[in-house]
């Protein structure tokens, strides 16, 4: 699910601002981007993440500026400016390239800031990063319930085009058991012109006839995966719910697929094409969901 989420706070002596964003993934995958002198937490970091997200690409970026730093007081290192510049005129003649030194490219290197190079910070640091990582979070995480209540809404209207489908497949079912029977008879009848019918045999041939057409079972089960996916859809689960409803699709598929072996019947294979489509667009978000 997508999401952002953004928090600052003092960390060893400056500040630290973090960004968290979300975009969709099946599972858990982190990307961390932190500053150097923070780079000694980025576990920490992770395992902060960990705890409060299960699914998404979730991608982390942080700032770290010294108190001195965000008051404007840090100069810069005229000399190793100046060795940017010239390593880097040096490269343009060597390659052939014309286009001009970038002041704003020299800046972003490396120790350009005559603070750039300073001592680590303390230990305790990690303690007063962490928290911020967690606000961010939180923030991450209000951002994605806003968007999962409204896939909730899509994901239920989904499940009322399929509640409808089975609807029609529970009035047309009977009405194919009946018309096959009738056509079984016909047929027998046609075939044996004077000889006598033994009419028990067509009377169990109707009834093993009808149990093969017969997907009220099917239906049934399939009504009560639905009511199960609602279930898990609106109550909060501490692991997320998506694993649970991917598993309550695929038995909902496999009872569609039966229902259109067993019916064997145009207006019942329509219904359940239509079952399908929906499945398939409900799988789509529900790999994403948390």
């Amino acid at each position: 699910m997508t999401g952002f989420g953004a928090a600052e706070g003092p960390v060893g002596g400056g500040r630290v601002s973090v960004e968290v964003r979300s975009v969709n993934h099946r599972f858990f995958s982190p990307s961390i981007k932190l500053p150097n002198v923070l780079s000694r937490w980025e576990g920490d970091v992770r395992e902060a993440m960990r705890r409060s997200v299960t699914r998404g690409h979730v991608t982390l970026s942080a700032r770290f500026e010294r108190e001195d730093e965000a008051e404007g007081t840090t100069p810069i290192d005229e000399a190793r400016f100046a060795a940017y510049v010239e390593q880097l005129r040096a490269l343009q003649q060597r390659h052939g390239l014309a286009e001009p030194i970038d002041i704003g490219t020299i800046l972003r290197l490396p120790d350009v800031f005559a603070g750039a190079v300073r001592e680590e910070l303390p230990a305790d640091a990690g303690a007063a990063l962490v928290p911020i990582v967690e606000r961010a979070v939180a923030a991450l995480l209000e951002m994605r319930r806003d968007e999962g209540a409204r896939m909730v809404t899509y994901l239920d209207e989904r499940l009322a085009v399929i509640e409808a489908a089975l609807n029609r497949i529970a009035v047309r079912a009977p009405e194919r058991v009946v018309e096959q029977r009738d056509r079984l008879r016909t047929a027998v009848r046609e075939l044996s012109e004077s000889v006598s019918i033994d009419e028990v045999r067509i009377a169990q041939e109707i009834a093993l006839l009808a149990d093969r057409l017969d997907v009220q079972e099917e239906l049934s089960r399939f009504r009560a995966h639905i009511a199960a996916f609602r279930q898990n859809l609106l109550a909060a689960q501490p692991d997320g719910v998506g694993k649970r409803l991917g598993f309550l699709l695929q038995e909902m598929l496999r009872e569609a697929n039966t229902t259109g072996s067993k019916g064997n019947d145009a207006a019942i294979v329509a219904d359940v094409l239509q079952i399908k489509e929906e499945l398939e667009r409900i799988r789509e978000q529900v790999e994403n969901l948390e």
